[in-house]
C-alpha cells in the first residue's frame, strides 16, 4: 500500500510564499510520477503540477507557470511544491498523487492520493 502525506499549507497573503511537502511510503517511489492537483470549493480537482519519476521533466498548469517549481527528492521519498507569489485564486486544497505509469494531468490517472494540505490566500 502506497501512503502520501501532505504538509506545508497554510494562511498566507497576496505575494507571499509557500513550499508543499509530500512524503511518500509503502512503496518504490522512484517509480512513480507525481503530481500536485487542487480543489476550491465548489470547483472541479485541477491540475497544478507533475514530475516524470527521473525528475527531469516537469510540467504546469498555465495558471501557475512561472510562479509554482515541483520538484523531488527521490533519496527522501518527497515530492515537493514551491508556490511563490500567491494570489487569492491559489486558494484551495492542494493533493499530491502518484502515478505508476506515466505523467499526466487528469486526476483519473493518478493511482495513489493524499489527504490534502489547505492554502488560503488573503488579499
Amino acid at each position: 500500500q502506497v501512503q502520501l502525506v501532505e504538509s506545508g499549507g497554510g494562511l498566507v497573503q497576496a505575494g507571499s510564499s509557500l513550499r508543499l511537502s509530500c512524503v511518500v511510503s509503502g512503496r518504490t517511489f522512484s517509480n512513480y510520477a507525481m503530481g500536485w492537483f487542487r480543489q476550491a470549493p465548489g470547483k472541479e480537482r485541477e491540475f497544478v503540477a507533475a514530475i516524470s519519476w527521473s525528475g527531469g521533466i516537469p510540467y504546469y498548469a498555465d495558471s501557475v507557470k512561472g510562479r509554482f517549481t515541483i520538484s523531488r527528492d527521490n533519496a527522501k521519498t518527497t515530492v515537493y511544491l514551491q508556490m511563490n507569489s500567491l494570489q487569492p485564486e491559489d486558494t484551495a486544497a492542494y493533493y499530491c498523487a502518484a502515478s505508476r505509469t506515466v505523467m499526466t494531468t487528469t486526476p483519473n490517472d493518478y493511482d495513489y492520493w493524499g489527504q490534502g494540505t489547505q492554502v488560503t490566500v488573503s488579499s
